[in-house]
């Protein structure tokens, strides 16, 4: 009796564990499940409710602000991983951002996970693929819904959820990242015309002429639309007007002229605000369809002497919103210790500030980090600012705050569980700070 128990147990756990665990593609991850790290903990200075949807055990990190974060569901919030995949090479995954279950989007060699596209009329990603230094550059379209839909039914196919977008030139080298026209009919990329030599630790990106092509999503066609005498970076289509694309001469530090916009055939192509001697422009991206959020950095005294912090710039008649800085007496000395980066070194003159911002496309919130991974919420009515959430550190990278589609959360990647050593990706409620704020 006791030897028919102990073997009808183990056949229920095994059938248990098959139900749990879905029918993968044969040859392939995508699809596969991971189970939830889902969690919750409390900002300890503002009292505000976190929800880490990822533990720190991987090196996980979120889109580039510039991008959507979220996908076109509203439920998965997309990010890359580089150890997360059985086979060590980095990979596209999805977080449920209700359930925290996760889900690899993405398998093989060559996935470009440094800029990852997501729809926001259709719930469809967009990654590069290069599996080999011989073979050329694909863009790849992967169908979310019935992807996401199989995976939780344990039902996925062994293909079908990929489509093969475009193969670009075999000389493309791309620079700056891509990015979707707001009508998906069209994917923008970066280029250098030839390698440029590795960049060394501190020092500038090296310059060589570029460009920005244009992919026809339907056809695949490949064309050029600029041709730039230096490299370009942060490429982004606006998000609300088709053909209007924002781009930055990518230096790794202060450009003398950072921020360009084109149209997609080419034309118009002209910088956006124009810069003074001692003006240090970053981290740009679309606050509306009329105007780009920036920062003017204002992490030393020197460049205090004029007007920095974050700047809303209308791309129309050039006229300028001052969002605001960070004061110089807020500014914590803990910053010399949390903060790393070769290009903004840290010494006795720093005076913090504004690091990144987000916005939302509605006009009532923007937000910034500083260089201690704080995070601050901007009421654009009043330009009151509220300190959201604490110590997020900026390693082993930046806190890279984004709003949610509805302008309701933000998201961001966190080094606060590790001592920044990896990150986990966080998502903080504007709720408790916007309701006291009406």
């Amino acid at each position: 009796m006791r030897i028919r128990i102990m073997r009808f147990r183990l056949l229920a756990a095994a059938a248990l564990l098959a139900s749990a665990a879905p029918a993968l593609a044969q040859g392939s991850d995508v699809g596969r499940r991971y189970p939830s790290e889902k969690t919750s903990i409390v900002d300890r200075v503002t009292g505000v409710p976190i929800a880490v949807l990822t533990s720190g055990r991987y090196a996980d990190s979120k889109n580039y602000p510039t991008h959507p974060q979220w996908a076109a569901d509203g439920v998965h919030i997309v990010f890359r991983s580089a150890d997360r995949d059985p086979d060590g090479t980095p990979q596209a995954f999805a977080v449920n951002e209700i359930t925290g279950d996760i889900i690899q989007l993405t398998d093989g060699p060559g996935t470009g996970t440094g800029s990852l596209n997501l729809g926001r009329r259709s719930n469809k990603l967009y990654y590069m693929r290069r599996p080999s230094e011989d073979a050329q550059t694909q863009l790849i379209e992967v169908d979310l819904t019935p992807l996401l839909a199989d995976s939780a039914a344990g039902t996925l196919r062994p293909q079908g959820y990929e489509r093969v977008v475009a193969t670009l030139p075999r000389d493309h080298i791309e620079a700056g990242g891509f990015t979707l026209d707001a009508d998906e009919k069209t994917a923008y990329v970066g280029f250098d015309a030839r390698r440029a030599p590795p960049r060394q630790p501190g020092q500038p990106v090296p310059q060589v002429p570029g460009g920005l092509r244009a992919i026809d999503l339907a056809t695949g066609r490949v064309r050029t639309v600029i041709e730039t005498p230096f490299r370009m970076g942060h490429v982004q289509a606006n998000p609300l007007v088709p053909g209007e694309i924002l781009y930055c001469h990518e230096t790794g530090g202060d450009a003398p002229q950072r921020m360009w916009i084109v149209k997609a055939d080419g034309s118009g192509n002209r910088p956006v605000f124009h810069e003074g001697p001692t003006d240090w422009v970053t981290h740009e991206q679309f606050a509306d369809a009329n105007h780009v959020i920036f920062n003017l950095m204002g992490h030393k005294r020197e460049l205090r002497k004029a007007a920095t912090g974050l700047l809303v710039v209308n791309l129309r008649d050039d006229t300028i919103e001052h969002l605001g800085q960070i004061p110089i007496e807020e500014f914590k000395r803990t910053e010399l210790a949390n903060f790393t980066d070769p290009n903004i070194p840290q010494d006795a003159s720093s005076t913090g500030g504004y690091w990144h911002n987000a916005v939302t496309y509605d006009g009532r919130w923007a937000a910034g980090d500083d260089f201690d991974g704080n995070v601050w919420l901007i009421d654009r009515s009043n330009n009151k600012r509220t300190l959201l959430t604490t110590g997020h550190k900026m390693k082993p990278d930046h806190t890279h705050p984004s709003f949610s589609a509805d302008g309701r959360r933000i998201l961001v990647q966190s080094g606060m569980l590790t001592n920044g050593k990896k990150h986990s990706l966080m998502v903080i409620p504007i709720a408790p700070v916007s309701d006291a704020a009406r």
